[in-house]
């Protein structure tokens, strides 16, 4: 996009771009997308859930991850999720399964 104008004629549309075409990710770095769709499992082995979305908040980011008709919401910072295994396709959370 070269200018407002082509800017706003955007605006309200998704945009993409392949996934070649996107930078290299650090350390304890994910894409969004690659998150989507992983189990989540508590640190005592009780699976909390998938990931059905991310959503961007002031303070953090917050995964939604829904098992059925019941939702939870867990910020993605440190102090919640331990680890995250793409190839296993789970994240490991500090989250009690009642909460």
């Amino acid at each position: 996009v070269e200018d407002r104008t082509a800017a706003e004629a955007i605006c309200g549309r998704y945009v993409g771009a392949p996934r070649a075409e996107l930078p290299p990710i650090g350390a304890d770095e994910y894409y969004w997308a690659d998150l989507v769709g992983l189990d989540v499992v508590s640190l005592a082995g009780v699976r909390l859930g998938e990931v059905a979305e991310l959503i961007e908040t002031g303070a953090n980011d917050v995964l939604r991850v829904v098992d059925g008709e019941r939702e939870r919401l867990l910020p993605f910072v440190e102090q919640v999720v331990r680890s995250v295994d793409l190839k296993e396709r789970v994240i490991r959370v500090d989250w009690d399964a009642e909460w």
